[in-house]
């Protein structure tokens, strides 16, 4: 019953029932709207996009591996990608500019 419980808990979470290469794209997309608004200079926007093909190649290894992605990966995956989302939030925000 409660790991019933807990499957259900875990697909009705709306970032884990999203689909993972949504939420990668809508990082891609602040990346690239980073460096065209001058709020990325280029060594953050090159070392932001050497994360997320870092995390993209993850989630293709992942996908692969097992034949889909599993929960844990799906949990392991989210992590990485609230950290790169945050990661890219301080970078637009430092005052810096190019």
């Amino acid at each position: 019953m409660k790991t019933l419980f807990a499957a259900a808990l875990l697909l009705a979470t709306p970032a884990l029932a999203a689909p993972v290469g949504a939420r990668a794209a809508h990082q891609q997309g602040r990346i690239n709207q980073g460096v065209a608004s001058g709020e990325l200079t280029r060594p953050e926007a090159a070392r932001m996009q050497r994360q997320h093909n870092r995390l993209e190649r993850e989630i293709a290894r992942d996908r692969v591996d097992g034949g889909g992605l599993t929960a844990k990966e799906r949990v392991k995956i989210q992590h990485h990608e609230n950290q790169l989302s945050k990661r890219i939030y301080v970078q637009k925000h430092d005052g810096q500019s190019r």
